[in-house]
């Protein structure tokens, strides 16, 4: 399945990014649990498209993907990233930073390591890959996290006559709900 962004390096950066400009640290294991957040949210808020292009293990600290932690191992990687993402994505990751960002990374590491999809892949063994299909299964029951309703807000905008409307993107495919 294609991802709406080219690689999940750009994702890392944007966090990291976002971090900075509020003058917090965001330490490794919380950059891997808002990237894991963010696909699985991804996938549940627009019907089973991915984010990015990124497979998440299961480590026992919690999901991670392998390549973006070793890349900020010891720091910010030296890799060209895109400065600016599609403004859909900025949206969508503006909604998980607001509603996740402040978050201790104890507290974030405990929400995902009780999702469904988190536990049976690290049923399976030690770095078992969580699927998207799981990750999308188990987020969109929230059990053990908030709904998605609760952390991607629809984008209000007001007509002419001060009337506010939902704004919401395009999705090839679905057909709209026609109220009678």
């Amino acid at each position: 399945m294609p991802a709406d962004v080219d690689n999940a390096f750009d994702i890392a950066f944007w966090f990291a990014d976002t971090a900075l400009n509020e003058n917090e640290y965001l330490q490794p294991q919380k950059l891997q649990q808002l990237l894991f957040i963010a696909q699985a949210y991804y996938c549940v808020a627009y019907n089973g498209r991915k984010l990015m292009p990124a497979v998440f293990v299961a480590d026992e600290r919690g999901p991670i993907e392998p390549n973006i932690y070793v890349a900020f191992s010891k720091g910010r990687p030296d890799v060209d990233a895109r400065l600016f993402l599609p403004h859909e994505v900025e949206t969508f990751l503006d909604g998980i930073w607001r509603r996740f960002g402040h978050h201790s990374t104890d507290r974030l590491a405990r929400m995902v390591r009780e999702t469904t999809a988190y536990k049976q892949a690290f049923k399976r063994g030690h770095k078992a890959e969580i699927t998207l299909d799981a990750m999308h299964l188990s987020f969109a029951r929230a059990e053990q996290t908030p709904g998605v309703q609760q952390v991607v807000k629809p984008k209000m905008l007001r007509t002419q006559s001060g009337k506010p409307v939902t704004v919401k993107a395009w999705v090839p495919g679905t057909k709209p709900a026609f109220k009678k």
